[in-house]
């Protein structure tokens, strides 16, 4: 009965706010972002590295209002094309980027609709398969396969071209090119965030579970990498509090 009454308790204190919809919890990712970036950009100079304690909260946010954009959005296709077309942006931006202003200090690998786009092909290919289930079509079960196999498979470019004997310039265009690709393996983040959008996907109507596999990803991360990843599960502040409005 407790358990119950302190549930009842706390959707109310959700339902009642109005600061934590989404797109202020977006004006929030930015902004920490900007602060973690700002010891990327200038860590050669002196910028403490605790700076970027800022930025690992991002990732997840992100990630957790994209779950409910693409449950919400009235066209998924549109939807994945802007995030595909924005992951191309990035890619060409970044590169011309690098060659007006040079830094070899400074890689610039930052591309998170990569991420974003490749994941909602998760998405898409877990709501086809339990379609497929549930009205027990094959066809849709194996659509939901092709679906989750086609960024692994355009990963294999990027082994060919570490394995070809080519010249450094042919190697720069190959490398160009699998940038733009929507691969598993070179998106910002690696697989795991990939699986991290897909898994608040699926628990999307469950918030505590959500907001149970971030702090886990932040025990992961840490036991990793160490330093700052714990603050990861800083996330979970503003996820507790989402409102569910645009």
């Amino acid at each position: 009965m407790n358990a119950i009454i302190q549930e009842d308790t706390m959707n109310k204190i959700i339902r009642n706010n109005t600061l934590c919809n989404a797109t202020n919890i977006k004006l929030l990712a930015v902004v920490l972002m900007f602060i973690d970036h700002i010891h990327q950009m200038f860590w050669n100079m002196g910028v403490p590295e605790w700076l970027d304690l800022f930025g690992r909260p991002v990732f997840p946010l992100f990630l957790f209002l994209a779950a409910d954009s693409f449950h919400y959005t009235h066209d998924r296709k549109k939807y994945m094309r802007r995030l595909l077309v924005a992951s191309w942006c990035m890619v060409v931006l970044t590169n011309l980027t690098e060659r007006i202003v040079p830094n070899p200090d400074v890689v610039l690998m930052n591309n998170a609709f990569s991420t974003f786009f490749v994941t909602t092909i998760y998405m898409l290919a877990w709501d086809t398969l339990c379609e497929g289930r549930k009205t027990k079509n094959k066809k849709q079960i194996g659509k939901a396969i092709v679906l989750a196999l086609v960024p692994v498979i355009l990963s294999l470019p990027i082994f060919i071209l570490a394995m070809a004997n080519l010249s450094t310039t042919a190697i720069q265009i190959g490398a160009f090119v699998c940038l733009l690709l929507p691969s598993l393996l070179i998106v910002e983040g690696g697989p795991l965030y990939v699986l991290l959008g897909l898994l608040l996907y699926i628990f999307r109507e469950k918030r505590l579970v959500q907001i149970a596999i971030v702090l886990v990803y932040a025990v992961v991360y840490y036991l990793l990498s160490g330093g700052v990843q714990w603050a990861i599960a800083l996330a979970a502040i503003p996820m507790l509090f989402y409102n569910g409005q645009k």
